[in-house]
């Protein structure tokens, strides 16, 4: 069976939403200064919350479609990629060449996962 583009599509963006998602519970966590209404009212928390919502509608959307899961799947491993990406523009985390490493390795991973 193979695996339609625009599950791949999905499982792209659920991955970079993913990332991002992280980002805004970060970053939102730093904001909070305690107590339930700091969480309650932090909107970057929310924000989390919702691409979490919407990784999930692309995940069924992507499924509806069809595909393997073992390719889809591993797609969602680039969330350590972006999320490293995000690092970087956010908190100047710097990306190392053993990071590069890795994340060479997760797309070969990918790759092979998918043929």
């Amino acid at each position: 069976m193979k695996t339609p583009l625009f599950s791949i599509v999905c499982f792209l963006a659920a991955s970079f939403l993913g990332a991002l998602g992280q980002f805004l519970y970060k970053s939102g966590a730093e904001q909070a200064r305690g107590g339930a209404a700091s969480y309650l009212w932090n909107g970057r928390l929310w924000s989390g919350v919702i691409c979490y919502i919407a990784v999930m509608v692309l995940f069924v959307a992507a499924f509806k479609r069809g595909g393997a899961l073992s390719v889809l799947y591993p797609i969602y491993a680039t969330t350590f990629i972006f999320a490293a990406v995000i690092g970087l523009i956010a908190y100047g985390v710097p990306i190392k060449l053993i990071n590069i490493c890795g994340m060479a390795l997760l797309v070969a991973g990918m790759y092979l996962m998918g043929r």
